[in-house]
């Protein structure tokens, strides 16, 4: 397989599951920002700040504008975060590996696409309408998803479609739960309510998972448990870095090419996190961590890419 395919197809799962953390995170806000009792502690500013490049000023002035943040997350062409810059970019890689996907999956993407530039969507975003564009952008990812997992030979493309899925994934896990870890309160047994936590837990589809899976003590652990070391939770940083590790060893296997550096690079990280002593008496030790995990996985993901597709 040509780098650039690979390339091409690895960004296309990166840009698709951007889209899909962001339109949840946008769903989730706009629910709850219907509580009149949550309006001073969830503004807008922490989605701005996690998917905006906008100035802090900008931030300042629009993040009680429900209207100017919608058009500023969905269809602001100036944000490179927003839905229509992701589903632009996606499409423009999805169109370079057009002969290495299936017919369904070029067609999804076409759709998200004319869907992100529908004339009336600007307007659309201004009135009670706005949540069942979300909904339908919600819908689309979803489609994406599950046409890509039925469609797809499982092959080398297949392969480098899922590292940049999961490598994204745990990205965004990590700044998800970093931005909720910074609007808790320090300490105290505010900590253990629920309702502290399911903000995050809905951002990251796993709330009703939660409630079926532990039990009503210790929420800080339980939650924190979940988001980090739950093997069974598909958003979990540990499930997704499982994910690369699988997708990085087969990718080698077919090439005949064990690069040891890039192993020994990925395994040290996996190993940190897989082997963690969970601390949650000490968050912002833990929103550190998170970070060095964060950063550690970026740097991966260049290296992953300056040798399977040949950055300069």
């Amino acid at each position: 397989m040509l780098s650039r395919i690979a390339d091409s197809l690895f960004w296309l799962n990166r840009y698709t599951e951007r889209a899909d953390s962001l339109l949840r995170l946008t769903y989730v806000h706009y629910i709850l920002s219907l509580d009149h009792s949550l309006n001073t502690i969830y503004s807008w500013k922490t989605v701005l700040e996690l998917y905006s490049n906008a100035l802090p000023a900008t931030v300042e002035t629009i993040e009680n504008d429900t209207p100017a943040v919608l058009k500023n997350l969905l269809i602001d062409d100036g944000n490179t975060n927003s839905i229509r810059s992701l589903v632009s970019k996606a499409r423009e890689n999805a169109r370079g590996a057009q002969d290495h996907i299936t017919k369904e999956v070029w067609e999804m993407v076409n759709q998200l696409y004319h869907l992100a530039h529908q004339p009336s969507l600007s307007s659309k975003l201004r009135t009670d309408q706005s949540i069942k564009s979300i909904e339908a952008f919600t819908r689309h990812t979803a489609l994406f998803n599950g046409i890509t997992d039925n469609t797809m030979a499982r092959g080398l493309g297949w392969d480098f479609m899922n590292l940049g899925k999961f490598i994204e994934r745990c990205l965004q896990t990590i700044a998800i739960t970093n931005k909720q870890l910074e609007l808790l309160p320090a300490r105290g047994t505010e900590l253990n309510d629920i309702l502290q936590w399911r903000y995050l837990l809905l951002a990251l589809s796993g709330y009703e998972m939660h409630l079926k899976t532990y039990g009503p003590s210790n929420q800080v652990h339980n939650v924190l448990h979940q988001v980090t070391l739950n093997e069974n939770f598909p958003h979990s940083v540990v499930y997704s870095l499982t994910q690369v590790n699988h997708y990085l060893e087969h990718i080698m296997l077919i090439h005949e090419d064990q690069n040891e550096e890039l192993t020994r690079s990925f395994g040290r990280l996996f190993s940190r996190v897989r082997y963690m002593d969970l601390q949650t008496d000490d968050i912002p030790a833990l929103k550190d961590f998170l970070t060095e995990v964060q950063f550690e996985l970026a740097r991966f993901a260049f290296e992953l890419g300056q040798y399977y597709f040949s950055y300069s």
